[in-house]
């Protein structure tokens, strides 16, 4: 539930910031928000995968979880990915909004 709250939080801190900005900031603000939420929500979604592909390779023994780690590493890498990449599509719908 934790995870939910500090998300929402942000949104609504940033909508309440938005406020202050043209019409066609706050529309970039609030797409720029929802790929950051998106991306976060598909990153959670991979790290959770992560996290049962690791148990699961763990509960299989020892070969087996240092292949599971290194899924699950990979899983995380692309989580990490994820993010990046929607800060950065984030911050170029901001821009954008700004010229």
């Amino acid at each position: 539930m934790r995870k939910l709250i500090a998300p929402a939080f942000a949104l609504l801190t940033l909508g309440a910031l938005a406020a202050c900005n043209s019409p066609e900031q706050r529309a970039a603000e609030a797409q720029a928000d929802a790929i950051e939420a998106t991306a976060e929500a598909n990153a959670q979604q991979l790290e959770a995968q992560a996290n049962a592909t690791e148990a699961q390779a763990e509960a299989a023994g020892a070969q087996t979880a240092a292949e599971g780690e290194a899924a699950a590493d990979a899983m995380r890498a692309q989580a990490d990915a994820t993010r990046e990449k929607a800060d950065q599509t984030a911050d170029a719908v901001k821009d954008a909004a700004k010229h």
